[in-house]
């Protein structure tokens, strides 16, 4: 997997979104913080929201950045995003009001949403071979479970030291570092080839998504790794510190022990993958982190809380980490990027409908009806995820072509069937298979 940090463009990036994560990791910590200084018992409801309106620009922007990302210079585009960024974190240690955390919040996260498939886009142009774009893939996908172990440590450290509104200035120096690396580089330009007009950019990957029955599944177990990742990022804080009466650095401890659980799965998923199929894999992955959200009803110490995170962990990352695998095999090299931000955008959708959710229920019902709640949430989606992605998911599926002419290059060795000509091949949604065959 590390082979393909020989190459330095992709080397340079790979560090870039590294350091730019814990950044960001380090700001969510210290939002969470910010939050319960400014609203006291009140701060799920404050976080949550917050988080919903991060969830807006994420849906919103990261489409439309998508079709844009190959239109502009990118790193150009890239580096002034992170200074952005960078401005937003500067500026969020002396807010004193929580209106003013909500419009830096969706400043930032309108910056984070555009860079994100920027960065994406750009990839498999500085990696085209097949092999080293996968494992630059999944080295992303570690870095972000890194990430949510690294950074609660870290920020659990500084704060034994220096107050939360210190960690922002971590975030500050995570961008701007960012940004030098990126400048550092040179970055190829989009084949012309490849550009297509602003609308088919933009809806491009999100029709693909719908069309293909395995990513409608994964859709619905987004919703699951939402409503379970949105009861601990928001409510962490108001267990911990209103509930149990215990500190910010045992905040960032929990915090740590759900992100230590992720990289377990992480760590194990490699050899798992390789005997069981994603989709087994993943509908357990939902199975734990529902079960986790009835067994957190029960929860009223933070010794007992602890173990629990780390067990909603391993779920979150057994459910989501394959998702990259689901979106390859769905595609074709020049849709990926497409398709990855329809992924981005339609997974955080999920995400919007659950982090105001886990705030505003924990405020006004209590804890308790929220854990449920949730837990009521994930098991629907892991019904729907049954229902929609079938058991039986071959990549060759045989199917009949009635619309293309006899002569058509695509239908080389194909068999007449009257007027229409049947094959089997590897199959994905494109302009020549707009539909799934069970579908027609």
């Amino acid at each position: 997997m590390l082979k393909v940090l020989a190459n330095r463009t992709y080397r340079h990036l790979f560090l870039a979104q590294v350091i730019a994560l814990v950044g960001t990791g380090l700001a969510t910590v210290a939002l969470g913080l910010l939050a319960y200084d400014l609203a006291g018992a009140e701060a799920g409801a404050v976080l949550g929201t917050a988080l919903a309106i991060k969830m807006i620009a994420y849906v919103g922007v990261a489409p439309v950045a998508a079709a844009f990302a190959e239109r502009l210079p990118r790193r150009a585009m890239l580096v002034c995003l992170d200074l952005v960024r960078g401005a937003v974190a500067l500026l969020l240690p002396f807010v004193s009001e929580v209106w003013q955390v909500y419009v830096l919040i969706f400043v930032l996260q309108s910056a984070s949403a555009a860079f994100t498939p920027t960065f994406q886009a750009t990839i498999p142009d500085v990696l085209p071979d097949e092999k080293e774009y996968t494992r630059a893939l999944s080295l992303s996908r570690l870095a972000y479970d890194l990430e949510s172990v690294a950074s609660p440590m870290l920020a659990a450290a500084l704060l034994t030291v220096v107050s939360f509104h210190s960690l922002f200035a971590g975030t500050v120096i995570g961008f701007l570092a960012s940004a030098a690396l990126v400048i550092s580089v040179v970055l190829p330009s989009p084949k012309a080839a490849e550009r297509r007009g602003i609308y088919d950019r933009t809806t491009r990957g999100l029709r693909i998504y719908l069309a293909t029955p395995r990513l409608r599944g994964l859709l619905a177990l987004n919703l699951a790794v939402a409503a379970a990742g949105s009861m601990v990022i928001v409510n962490t804080v108001v267990l911990v510190q209103a509930e149990f009466g215990l500190t910010q650095r045992a905040t960032a401890i929990a915090l740590a022990a759900f992100g230590g659980g992720s990289m377990i799965a992480a760590l194990l998923l490699p050899r798992l993958l390789d005997k069981r199929p994603d989709r087994a894999a993943m509908l357990a992955g939902a199975a734990v982190l529902a079960a986790g959200l009835f067994i957190g009803v029960f929860v009223q110490s933070f010794a007992l809380l602890l173990p629990l995170w780390v067990a909603i962990g391993l779920g979150y990352s057994l459910t989501q980490t394959p998702s990259g695998r689901l979106l390859r095999r769905s595609s074709h090299p020049e849709d990926r990027p497409a398709l990855f931000a329809a992924q981005f955008a339609l997974s955080h959708a999920c995400w919007l409908i659950t982090y105001p959710l886990a705030g505003w229920l924990g405020a006004t019902v209590g804890l308790p009806a929220t854990f449920g709640t949730l837990g009521v949430i994930a098991t629907t989606a892991i019904v729907a995820a049954t229902r929609l992605w079938p058991a039986h998911d071959p990549d060759e599926i045989e199917h009949v072509h009635e619309e293309l002419a006899e002569d058509h290059p695509h239908l080389a060795g194909a068999t007449p069937v009257g007027n229409a000509h049947k094959h089997t091949h590897v199959f994905v949604i494109d302009s020549h298979h707009p539909d799934w065959p069970a579908e027609r």
